[in-house]
Order: structure tokens, then sequence, then C-alpha cells
């Protein structure tokens, strides 16, 4: 598999798990599981931390769509280079540092993490583009 694809991979597994803290939270501070996995008539409100993380998980599906869909037409068509595989990495890292500067409301490492990914996502384009 190629660097780009095991990137969208590791990606892709990291978004499916970002809701697993999250879902917790509400659980423990909610009225537990049975409460939970119904339709409460109230949603049950999280812990700031958990709300943030919530936004990020969102984020992060949003930036997944473009990011997959990138890294599967440069496969198909064939473009790697040292570029793609580098911005594959760096936007892996990018998205999970995105997760922990909102979850933690960590001040502009956030927006900074969030347009390094942007920037990946570019890079993308322009290898494709280019081709």
């Amino acid at each position: 598999m190629t660097t780009e694809l095991t990137s969208l991979t590791l990606v892709a597994a990291f978004t499916a798990v970002l809701w697993v803290p999250y879902a917790t939270n509400r659980i423990l501070v909610g009225k537990g599981v049975l409460h939970e996995v119904g339709y409460p008539a109230e949603a049950t409100r999280l812990s700031p931390w958990a709300e943030r993380l919530k936004r990020a998980h969102v984020n992060a599906v949003e930036n997944l769509v473009v990011f997959a869909t990138l890294v599967l037409v440069a496969n198909a068509a064939g473009v790697r280079t040292a570029t793609t595989a580098l911005a594959a990495q760096v936007f892996l890292g990018a998205r999970v540092a995105h997760a922990i500067a909102y979850t933690f409301a960590i001040p502009w490492l956030r927006t900074i993490t969030f347009c390094v990914g942007w920037a990946c996502q570019l890079a993308f384009v322009w290898a494709l583009l280019a081709s």
C-alpha cells in the first residue's frame, strides 16, 4: 500500500474513534446508558471539553471527505510523488493535533493545524493538476 493510502487509512480510523470519548462523557454526566441510547426529550449537556471534541469530530469528518477524494483520485491517476507522500503524512499529524488542540482549547494551535491540513489538501490538488 502506498504512503498516501496508508495515511488515508489511519486518518479514517482516527476519525472513526473520535466519538468514543465524548459519547462516554455523555453517559457519565447524563442519566446512564439506558437513558442515552434511547431518545431523551432533552439532550444531555456534555462537559465543555467533550463538546469541543464533538465539534472537532464533525470537522474531521468534513475534512476526511475532501482528503479521501484527493488521495483516491491521485491513486487512480497514478499520481504519487514525494510531495503527496509527505502531504498525506503531515495531514494525519495535523488532524490528530487539531483534535487535541480543539479538545483542550489550546489558543492558535487549532487554527494553525487546520490550515496545515488544508495546505496538505492543496498539495494534492496541485500534484493532480500538474500531472
